[in-house]
């Protein structure tokens, strides 16, 4: 397997990104980078980011949370982020993302007592872990994101993200997140974005995302996933959905929660007004909020 690692200067005065880097180094000699704001001896918010950001998107959620007590820790995915980036598409599966933030957050960080926000793929992930080790986490928060199976098969909005990650001949982070939010970012958030794939060599993890979704019950992931949703479906602590009204992609996930999670049942599920795919980025103070506000509820 094929390391990439994003030089540090490609980091530097990124804007409200203050925060200090930390590692960890998992199987294969792949280092993980992560967040971890706030007071050490607090229970931790789990901060789980998707595709094709990375902990740069919680740079407005931390501040919240860290503000009302609460230890933040946000990871980047492998490929994503200031995390190492394998280089070839084939190096990248569910299996291996779910086994990666295992090893990372469970193995080497001990992660425990845990609020888990997961959004995009940091929920499909972040689910993943809570299923395999749900004592590990006290409740949990998702937006925009869901736990698929395969078994319903994805909407036009999806697939035709699928097929421009897979043959576009162009595939711009920046401009790409922009696109998900309700208002074009700044040039300097743009680049920020950017900044973890100096060019197409580092885009391994990105352009694979999205193929590796479950969209028929044929898919590597299926079994695992239908598994998953066993443990979901009984997960009896606090579970509350925070979905966008704006995101074409996802809005109206919160269904497959509501009336199916055991701890979802009396909560007060909200819906992000003027939020895109990408809510951390257009109301994160908001969500943020949200999510303190959820803690000392439950």
């Amino acid at each position: 397997m094929k390391i990439r690692r994003t030089p540090d200067e490609r980091f530097a005065s990124l804007p409200d990104f203050s925060f200090e880097p930390h590692y960890v180094e998992i199987s294969d000699g792949i280092r993980v980078h992560y967040l971890d704001e706030g007071p050490t001896e607090a229970a931790p918010v789990l901060l789980l980011h998707g595709e094709p950001s990375w902990s740069f998107l919680y740079r407005k959620m931390i501040p919240v949370l860290v503000a009302a007590g609460h230890r933040c820790i946000a990871p980047d995915l492998v490929g994503f982020g200031r995390s190492d980036k394998p280089g070839e598409l084939d190096d990248y599966s569910y299996e291996r993302h779910v086994n990666w933030m295992t090893e990372a957050l469970f193995d080497n960080l001990d992660v425990r007592g845990a609020t888990l926000f997961g959004q995009d793929w940091g929920g499909l992930v972040g689910l993943r872990l809570l299923t395999a080790e749900p004592d590990r986490f006290a409740r949990a928060v998702v937006a925009n994101t869901g736990l698929p199976t395969g078994d319903v098969p994805p909407n036009e909005a999806f697939l035709s993200w699928q097929r421009f990650a897979r043959e576009s001949t162009d595939f711009p982070i920046g401009a790409i997140v922009s696109g998900g939010c309700t208002n074009r970012l700044g040039d300097d958030v743009i680049a920020g974005y950017d900044a973890p794939f100096p060019d197409d060599s580092f885009k391994a993890g990105a352009r694979k995302f999205p193929s590796l979704v479950p969209t028929s019950p044929n898919d590597p992931a299926h079994a695992a996933n239908t598994s998953a949703w066993d443990v979901l479906r009984a997960f009896q602590r606090p579970f509350l959905c925070a979905f966008s009204d704006g995101d074409a992609i996802t809005k109206g996930g919160e269904r497959q929660f509501i009336g199916h999670v055991a701890g979802a049942e009396g909560q007060p599920h909200t819906t992000i007004e003027g939020g895109g795919h990408f809510l951390q980025e257009d109301r994160g103070p908001e969500l943020g909020k949200v999510i303190a506000d959820f803690i000392a509820a439950t």
